[in-house]
């Protein structure tokens, strides 16, 4: 199977590493927070599991892999990667979203930008009391970290506040080598929390935010996943005029991409 892989060009001049493969109508995937094709197997592995069916893209978000990162950062340039990307089609994409990615892609979709079908894996909102809100400094205290020329502390920070994973256990991955890998995208942790907004507080959606995005969006969750995953895509679908809720069984907030691949199959060619 032929993979392609070339950069593309933002609106802002930002050069967007995009690989392809695959035959078919166009998918394009975008990554959640700190991952990128060199470093997330598992989105990787769905694309290959994709490809028979369609054309599949995967691309680096700015900041990250062979990605550039031009400053300022705002989240409306980030819209102009994906936008970018789904250019390479020649016209309008499926769009898958995991984590954070499916929020921006939520964005994008509002943005008006060419998406025909999205999809989205486990937003990481927090809508109510099943698990402790984020700080309302988290943000900034990922930018303080990174301004002190401490990636590696924002990596952490985001592991024990967001993940919500013991320091202990975060300790201990940092004596593992692939701790430099997420070191060097430490700094574009904030960049979703940016995405995120205040859709990690605790309090309901905004109803207002995606009430535009009227184009078919499967919502999906694991059945292993903690309550407040539940719990945030039952309140994404509550609030988007054409959702669809899908719950895999067994799976977490890492879906196995053999068990994924095939209900996004089943979701984008249907009605095709």
């Amino acid at each position: 199977m032929a993979v392609m892989t070339k950069q593309v060009r933002s609106a802002d001049g930002t050069a967007i590493a995009v690989e392809r493969v695959g035959e078919g109508p166009p998918i394009v995937y975008v990554d959640g927070a700190i991952a990128h094709r060199a470093i997330n197997p598992t989105a990787m592995q769905l694309t290959r599991l994709l490809a028979p069916q369609f054309t599949v893209l995967a691309y680096d978000r700015r900041g990250r892999g062979e990605s550039g990162n031009t400053e300022p950062y705002a989240v409306e340039r980030e819209i102009e990667d994906l936008e970018a990307v789904i250019g390479e089609t020649g016209g309008s994409a499926f769009v898958v979203g995991g984590s954070s990615g499916g929020v921006l892609a939520l964005d994008a979709a509002a943005r008006g930008l060419p998406i025909s079908k999205l999809a989205v894996y486990e937003p990481p909102f927090i809508v109510d009391d099943t698990r402790p809100p984020l700080p309302d400094d988290y943000v900034a205290q990922l930018d303080r970290r990174v301004e002190a020329g401490s990636p590696g502390d924002a990596v952490e920070y985001f592991m024990t506040a967001a993940m919500g994973l013991p320091a202990e256990l975060v300790a201990g991955m940092k004596a593992d080598e692939s701790w430099s890998a997420l070191e060097k995208v430490g700094h574009t942790i904030a960049y979703d929390g940016r995405i995120m907004g205040t859709t990690m507080s605790g309090k309901p959606l905004p109803a207002d935010r995606w009430s535009g995005v009227a184009i078919p969006t499967l919502v999906i969750d694991g059945g292993a996943s903690p309550p407040f995953m539940h719990n945030g895509a039952d309140a994404l679908a509550g609030v988007l005029p054409n959702a669809e809720r899908r719950t895999l069984e067994g799976q977490t907030h890492q879906v196995e991409p053999q068990v994924l691949a095939p209900v996004l199959v089943e979701f984008f060619e249907r009605g095709s």
